[in-house]
Order: structure tokens, then sequence, then C-alpha cells
């Protein structure tokens, strides 16, 4: 049996004011000549397909087109919700989609409802989970207020699924932050977090262990944007092998260096599981310089010459900010779409906060940073806990939108 897994499309997106879009149509494109070529019997899609719940309008109509290219094609998929995703928005007509072999799953509704695929050795069960905020699921599944809960309880439902179909070869997308083992912090288990992927910490936790999923042959995971294999590899149950395949283009600066594929997985007899890994088409390349302004000019058309095709991003050490820096940075590196100010030795005053705030991601820290600005000082820690409910608050609240 052979699936191809892919994730966190994030149609819509752009690099830096870069629309990004024509990259992400040639991918969807060369994701469906690879499914017919290395005969794929399905595609496995492990949430985060839009980049907001509200999505502008070409990227629904790129979705649409997609699917329904795979659907003539004959290659059925199975497609989860994510964290970026609107579940409601993603899932309408969900019903008529399973008709034409576009397996939906944006809703715990659907967790036991199997895309059913066969080969010379019998069947094999694949199941979505979408991205499962625990305040919004927790009472329908039973669970407590946490990822891992509310993950082990849909596992769950899907296993008791299983069984009752005489199905031993499981197979289980899931778009969720899972790292290698049981009460393993991320930091301590090799999970790569980039700055593109929005935090889904809930009561400050953002992350669930890998046996949560059980005995399944294979955990297609989604929300990370480098591909990695969870934990050490060996079995979670006996045998799970359970993997990112990261996304297919990078979304920020700090992917430079990904190496972006999408995972061919093949299942064999006994659920035994090889994954190759399918380099997907790069639109440009990213490369990040650093160093006073006309030392970096002076260098591009010696060591710096490669970076005339790349989307760039620039970081300024000149002790005073230079004159129309991004023009004169164009003038040699036309796709320069990003400029950072870092003088040697370090700012003061407003720019200091300027800069710390660049580099934040954590929404709780940004809000932190504005509390700090406007009252003088960083906030306490009962302070920090409302910024904190509020943050989750307004996540739950789009999420469900």
């Amino acid at each position: 049996m052979r699936l191809l897994h892919t994730s966190d499309w994030h149609l819509g997106r752009a690099l830096h004011g870069e629309s990004l879009l024509a990259p992400q149509a040639a991918f969807l494109e060369w994701l469906c000549e690879q499914a017919i070529s290395q005969q794929a019997d399905a595609v496995v899609v492990a949430g985060d397909i839009y980049d907001r719940a509200v999505p502008p309008l070409d990227a629904v109509r790129l979705l649409d087109q997609t699917l329904t290219a795979f659907a003539r094609a004959g290659i059925p998929m199975m497609i989860t919700s994510g964290n970026h995703d609107s579940a409601v928005r993603l899932g309408f007509g969900s019903g008529l989609s399973e008709a034409a072999g576009i397996h939906l799953r944006t809703s715990p509704a659907g967790l036991d409802q199997p895309l059913l695929l066969a080969d010379d050795a019998g069947q094999v069960a694949v199941y979505g989970i979408p991205y499962l905020l625990p305040d919004a699921v927790m009472a329908e599944l039973g669970a407590d207020r946490s990822h891992e809960s509310v993950l082990a309880a849909a596992s769950a439902l899907i296993h008791a699924d299983a069984a009752r179909r005489g199905i031993g070869r499981v197979v289980i997308a899931a778009h969720a932050f899972v790292t290698g083992g049981e009460g393993c912090e991320p930091a301590g288990c090799d999970t790569e977090v980039c700055d593109s992927e929005r935090d889904i910490r809930v009561g400050g936790v953002a992350h669930a262990p890998a046996w949560v999923f059980g005995d399944a042959c294979y955990v297609a995971l989604g929300h990370l944007h480098g591909q990695q294999l969870v934990g050490a590899g060996v079995g979670y149950g006996g045998r799970a092998t359970v993997r990112y395949c990261g996304s297919p283009l990078a979304f920020s600066f700090s992917e430079k260096d990904h190496r972006k594929s999408v995972s061919m997985v093949d299942i064999g007899v006994d659920g035994e599981v090889q994954v190759t890994q399918l380099a997907t088409p790069v639109p440009r390349p990213l490369r990040e310089v650093r160093g006073p302004l006309d030392e970096l000019l002076a260098r591009a058309d010696g060591d710096l010459a490669g970076l005339h095709g790349a989307w760039v991003k620039a970081v300024l050490t000149d002790p005073v900010r230079p004159a129309a820096p991004m023009e004169r940075l164009r003038e040699k590196w036309p796709h320069t779409i990003a400029l950072d100010f870092q003088p040697e030795g370090g700012l003061v005053a407003p720019e200091a906060d300027l800069s710390r705030l660049a580099r934040a991601t954590d929404p709780v820290e940004i809000c932190g940073l504005f509390v700090e600005y406007a009252g003088g000082g960083p906030p306490d820690a009962a302070e920090r806990q409302v910024l904190a409910d509020a943050v989750e608050a307004a996540t739950g609240a789009e999420a469900v939108a």
C-alpha cells in the first residue's frame, strides 16, 4: 500500500509581502503528477490547507481546482483541518466531496469514519484527526483540557472502530504538536519549530506525546514545517512510525535551510513502513546576509553573486541606519524582501523595543512587550496569566469561526 503524506499547504499565504499563490499552484500540480506517476493509492493531507480561517478567493479557487484534479485522476484523499483552517468552511460540502473520493475530516464526528483501501494483504484503514482545540471538543470526547487528553480520546475511538472492522493496519493523520514520548519536553525531543508556526498552547502546554496514537502503522503529522521523525523512530505500541512531512514551501527565513519534501509511505503486509522523501519544487531559494550595507553591496558581484535569483533577507549592522537601504539592496538583488537593522553594540531607546518585538513569535511575549512599553516595566506573573488567557480565548474563537 502506497500513500503520499503532505501537510501545511497554507494556501493564500505571502512571504514578506510576496504572493506564494503561483508556487503553491505549481506544487499542487506537481503533487498530482507524483501521485499518478508513483501509483499512490491515496494522498493524506494533515491540516493547514489554508493559511487563515477566511481564505482569499484565489486560494479557494486553487483548492477547488486541486481537489477536482485528484478526483478526476481517481486518487482518493484524506484531508484534515489544521489550526489555521476554519473547520466549518473547509468542511462545507464534505458529503458531496466524499462521493468523489475526497474525504474531509474537520470535526470529531468523523473520527471513526476511515478511508478504506485494499491490497493483496487485506484492508488498510486511514483515519483523520482534525486539529482539536481542547476547549471546544473535550466535553464531546469525554477528555480533559489538554492536547494529550483529546488526542488520546480521539485515537481510542479510532482503534475501537478498526477493531470492530477487524482491520490491523491503521494509518492516522493528525494536525498537532507531537513530541517523542510521555513527559518529554519539546526541546528534549529534538522537535524542530519554525517562526512561521502558530502557537497552539492550552494552559501553557502546546504539545502531546507520540504514544497517544497507540498501535498505528503510520501517523502522518502536520503542523511543524520541518520534515522530521518524532522520537527515536521505534514503535509506539509496538510498531508505529510517527512523522512530520513538513511544509512543501518555506514560509519564513527560519526555514531557509530546510529540504522541503512530501513523504512517500509504503506499508507492507504486516504493517511495516518504509518512508521515502520526494523533494518538492523550489520557486526561489531563501538566503540571509549580514553586515554593513556598503560591505554587502561590495560583495554582490563576488562571493554573494549567487543571490541574484534568491529571496533575500538582509541584516544590516551599520552603527547608524543607512539611507534607502532596501532600494540599494534591490539594485543588486531584485528579490530582497526582508530587512532587519541590528547595529553592532546593540540599540538604545525605542529602537531596542522594536528590535525585540521583531524577534518575538509567542503572542503572549508580544503582548508582554507592549505592557512593558506602555507601563514602564515587564508584566508580573498575574498579568502574564491574564495575557495568556486572552490569547487562548482569541485563538479559540478564531478556530470555531
